[in-house]
């Protein structure tokens, strides 16, 4: 067969797609959508925010593609323009909605690494429990858990979004473990 082979790797897609290539950003953002959406999705805690966050992240990210220093991995750079418009739909539209119905089964939380071992029933009740407990965080905890558990984000990344130091992540971090494992002590998998 002859032709170019295909572009996997993110510096050649990132150089194509800084140059204009759609193509290549599309591969650049795809490999990473399912963290991205993660991020979007449990930080608005609702699909349709979440789904608004996710448009503006990839429109901020294109626009904003030649703001990336390559300071830190690509999918880091990602994952805060994601927070970013995450929190910045859920402040918008904080002051025009009134009580999100988290027992709405069409606003799943998506936990990123589902082995799928778990019955459905299961699944699903463990995933109503970890939305409704993510719910009860403070916005600077959610956010904090959700960068470093669906973002994969270091303390360090965390800090710089949040703009405190690392001890207050890694604090914020614990304070929202704990409470986390509290509310969810009944959902235990064994």
């Amino acid at each position: 067969m002859g032709g170019a082979t295909p572009m996997t790797d993110d510096a050649a897609l990132l150089l194509a797609a800084r140059n204009g290539d759609q193509h290549a950003f599309a591969q650049l953002v795809g490999a990473h959508r399912t963290h991205v959406w993660a991020v979007c999705l449990n930080i608005c805690t609702n699909q349709h925010d979440a789904e608004d966050a996710l448009q503006n992240t990839l429109v901020a990210a294109w626009q904003n593609l030649h703001k990336f220093r390559g300071e830190s991995r690509f999918s880091t750079w990602l994952h805060r323009v994601a927070a970013n418009n995450a929190l910045m739909v859920v402040r918008k539209r904080k002051a025009n909605t009134t009580i999100t119905d988290f027992s709405d089964p069409d606003q799943p939380v998506q936990l990123v690494d589902d082995d799928g071992g778990q019955p459905f029933d299961d699944t699903v009740a463990l995933r109503d429990a970890v939305r409704q407990a993510l719910a009860q965080l403070s916005e600077d905890q959610r956010e904090a858990v959700v960068l470093r558990e669906f973002g994969d984000l270091t303390y360090a990344d965390i800090a710089a979004h949040q703009g405190v130091g690392v001890q207050t992540v890694k604090s914020r971090l614990n304070r929202a473990r704990t409470q986390l494992a509290e509310l969810l002590r009944d959902h235990a998998v064994t």
